[in-house]
């Protein structure tokens, strides 16, 4: 797949300078310091345009689910996002969402909607998040293929744990908050599709793009969003391999 550069103009506000990292040289070795760990952790913590964490609702629901322990507060935001937002194909809605509280009033959003009120919520709590991504089929082994979000959250030790919060209405799905044991929606089975591997610390900008020009989830349907991520280097995005104990 063809990367699309993104005009500078464009660029979301978590691009990385090189003048915001310090690495150490050791006997031919580079060491990265707990100080750079904070400061990349640091814009997966970033309000922005989509997510709103700022908002009034939002910042009132993530209080409601918080608790003492980071971990089970991640938990109950997880389990909230997966239960109380329809998925918009599932339940086939035709609002169409993007910004987290828009999500959030309407109730509803396809899979990356989800993700961005998800993230939402971890972030108003102080939980590091971020955003990936699978490029699959819409439906069965053959193109036209879609992009399907998902969120990775910070567990400190234990480091990424990417997780699904698409909803288990689908059937044959059944995604759980287990950290320690990754279980995503999709397996990626047929040609074309993939993984990434990266935690990115904003949504792909061609995928907003392509969000914000749906009139309705019948377009989507005929048309889905088969969205490039971001040109290496244009956002700040972290390797997160899956989780183990």
């Amino acid at each position: 797949m063809v990367h699309k550069q993104i005009p500078r103009s464009n660029r979301d506000r978590s691009v990385v300078k090189d003048a915001d990292l310090t690495i150490l040289k050791k006997n031919g070795i580079f060491m990265q310091t707990e100080k750079i760990e904070r400061g990349r952790l640091r814009y997966f913590l970033m309000e922005s345009a989509t997510v709103d964490y700022g908002h009034a609702d939002i910042r009132r629901l993530a209080s409601a689910l918080s608790s003492d322990d980071p971990t089970a507060t991640a938990k109950h935001c997880f389990e909230w996002v997966r239960d109380h937002i329809e998925h918009s194909m599932d339940f086939h809605r035709e609002e169409v969402t993007c910004k987290a509280s828009d999500v959030l009033k309407q109730g509803t959003g396809l899979c990356t909607a989800k993700s961005h009120l998800l993230v939402a919520l971890w972030r108003a709590n102080q939980i590091p998040a971020g955003f990936c991504y699978q490029r699959l089929t819409l439906d069965g082994p053959n193109p036209p293929y879609c992009t399907h979000g998902f969120t990775a959250v910070w567990l400190g030790d234990r480091g990424w744990y990417r997780c699904d919060a698409r909803g288990n209405s689908k059937p044959g799905i059944h995604c759980e908050f287990t950290p320690g044991h990754e279980n995503l929606a999709y397996p990626t089975i047929h040609e074309g599709e993939h993984t990434y591997s990266e935690v990115w610390a904003q949504p792909w900008p061609d995928l907003i793009a392509a969000m914000r020009k749906l009139q309705s989830n019948s377009q989507y349907r005929c048309d889905p969003i088969d969205a490039c991520p971001p040109a290496p280097g244009e956002c700040v995005s972290e390797a997160a391999a899956p989780c183990a104990e």
